[in-house]
């Protein structure tokens, strides 16, 4: 690719040529401008603050074909529209949605150059699509909700692993990766998964201080839940209502409805023709409140909702803050509660609990895997085992991270030609999934410690993202009821965002600091929160010098 130096202004002029832009936001340009000198990059920005903008304007500039990859749908058609009103080149989407008369033109327009800008979903890499891909040598390759690709975030999804071995197999293509939601893991995670070459890592700040955050705690389910449907009755809408289960979402839905509030349910197990009627009808305010689980929310882009409110506490704070973020997108002021019962845990922790696997289930997916003469597909191998879908993607997943097996671009598994000792392996292999387990675990008690801190609730939140807020916001609900004070913060011998050491857990990246207290998330066993003074007294962190990302912040 030949690489074209710009400046921000010049940037600036080209986006409000093509794109109508009076200003571009913070992070744009700094990425663009990377892209433009070659540099692979990872953008991680706010929700509703124009990441697809960035591929917009770059793909438009740099000659050659854009693939954007992209998990959802619908999100893919709302993207497509977008693209078509910029006018800034041809689009086609290719799913599971579209007849092979379109699949085939949207190829042939690819091979003969006359497309753009291409959008697949990351099942859709088959031998067939990557030959043609290949063939047409795209420039840029783009990852949309690269968070779906680490299993340090919150909305992991196996389909996304095969990324890196496809953007290998384009002949590594300038790569971009896009998320709203990445803690300091997660970033290098992205980065290792999609074996990005010395990235740029444009990191905006997770600040949305128009959007007010408070807890409210109640020790009775029933008193909770009239609490939300009053505060819901009295708030200014549209707004999203988030709980854990679908017959919760139908529960509240109806009962809105009963209290004269046009109310909508919306959850995976209904039909993809309801959730599509579910989803139109709120974003067109037909529906004034929509109630959900998290099957509800990924590329949403609704600027005028009011509030979000948890009716039941979320499995993580990555989870929380994406679903919070789709409040107040316009940038007016909106509010984001959290309907706070202790027992709530008591359901995150049976949820976590699910993904264990034992010696027994590896060694069956072992077995098949040692007799496989040819490539084959995850789903057709699963049936030769008795095991779930969960455990068993579980179980590849993690056969592949110990190089037992390999899995192709095409999203088909053969044997390792050289494997490591069988037995050892199998024993790694349970050893890194209890170790997933108990990352899930502490992820829900940093989810416990949002809920009942007693300092400034936003200090806590963008501290987890390796953020420091230098002041307390005012604008949340331990602010307001001026309980700052009391808890203070004290001695911070390591900075935020750094890297750590302890002798028995390993290395660890430093998150935030309430009061006497650090706590750190460890690689091995997740979150932990030791007290300063003891771990001054006995040195049981040491500070590890890494190198300096290639990174920008704002």
């Amino acid at each position: 690719m030949a690489k074209q130096r710009k400046t921000k202004q010049q940037i600036q002029q080209i986006a409000q040529a093509h794109l109508g832009y009076d200003q571009l936001r913070p992070g744009q340009a700094e990425a663009i401008a990377a892209l433009l000198a070659g540099q692979d990059t990872l953008a991680v920005m706010p929700t509703g603050s124009g990441k697809s903008a960035i591929y917009q304007l770059a793909g438009s500039l740099i000659p050659g074909a854009t693939v954007v990859v992209s998990p959802l749908l619908a999100l893919q058609q709302d993207q497509r529209e977008a693209i078509e009103a910029q006018n800034v080149g041809e689009v086609a989407v290719v799913n599971s949605t579209i007849s092979n008369a379109e699949r085939e033109a949207a190829f042939t327009n690819l091979a003969e150059s006359n497309l753009e800008f291409l959008f697949l979903a990351p099942e859709q890499f088959n031998e067939e699509v990557l030959e043609r891909l290949q063939a047409a040598a795209p420039s840029l390759f783009v990852v949309d909700e690269a968070h779906c690709i680490s299993e340090w975030g919150h909305d992991f999804r196996p389909d996304y692993l095969r990324l890196g071995t496809v953007i290998e197999a384009l002949g590594h293509p300038l790569v971009l990766a896009l998320t709203a939601t990445a803690a300091p893991p997660v970033r290098e995670e992205i980065v290792e998964r999609l074996g990005m070459q010395q990235p740029k890592v444009v990191v905006q700040g997770f600040d949305r201080p128009n959007i007010r955050l408070a807890v409210e705690r109640y020790e009775d389910t029933v008193e909770k839940q009239e609490a939300l449907l009053d505060r819901v009755v009295r708030s200014e809408k549209p707004g999203i209502v988030y709980v854990a289960t679908r017959k919760r979402a139908e529960e509240v839905a109806a009962a809105l409805e009963e209290r004269e509030v046009r109310a909508i349910a919306y959850h995976a197990g209904k039909s993809p023709v309801d959730r599509e009627a579910a989803y139109r009808a709120f974003m067109d305010d037909t529906v004034e409140v929509i109630v959900a689980t998290t099957a509800f929310g990924m590329g949403v882009d609704k600027p005028n909702v009011r509030f979000v409110f948890h009716y039941d506490i979320s499995d993580s704070l990555d989870s929380y803050y994406q679903e919070i973020g789709r409040a107040g997108r316009d940038g007016e002021p909106a509010q984001a509660i959290l309907f706070y019962n202790p027992e709530d845990f008591n359901l995150r922790r049976f949820f976590a609990s699910g993904g264990k696997i034992e010696a027994e289930d590896v060694e069956q997916v072992v077995q098949v895997v040692q007799e496989l003469e040819e490539p084959i597909a995850p789903r057709d191998l699963k049936e030769t085992t008795n095991l779930s879908r969960s455990k068993f993607k579980t179980a590849i997943n993690r056969l592949e991270e110990v190089g037992v097996v390999e899995t192709l671009p095409t999203g088909e598994v053969v044997p390792n030609e050289q494997p490591p000792d069988l037995e050892e392996a199998i024993k790694e292999v349970v050893r890194l999934q209890d170790r997933r387990q108990q990352f899930v675990r502490s992820r829900i008690e940093m989810m416990r410690g949002y809920a009942e801190v007693r300092v400034c609730r936003r200090r806590f939140l963008l501290n987890y993202f390796g953020e420091d807020l230098s002041e307390p916001c005012d604008h949340c609900d331990n602010c307001k009821a001026g309980t700052n004070d009391a808890a203070a913060t004290g001695h911070q011998p390591f900075p935020i965002n750094s890297r750590v050491v302890h002798k028995s857990w390993g290395e660890g990246t430093v998150m935030r600091y309430e009061g006497d207290k650090i706590t750190v998330l460890f690689e091995t066993v997740g979150y932990k929160t030791l007290g300063v003074g003891m771990v001054l007294l006995r040195a049981l962190l040491k500070r590890v010098d890494t190198p300096a990302p290639d990174s920008e912040s704002g």
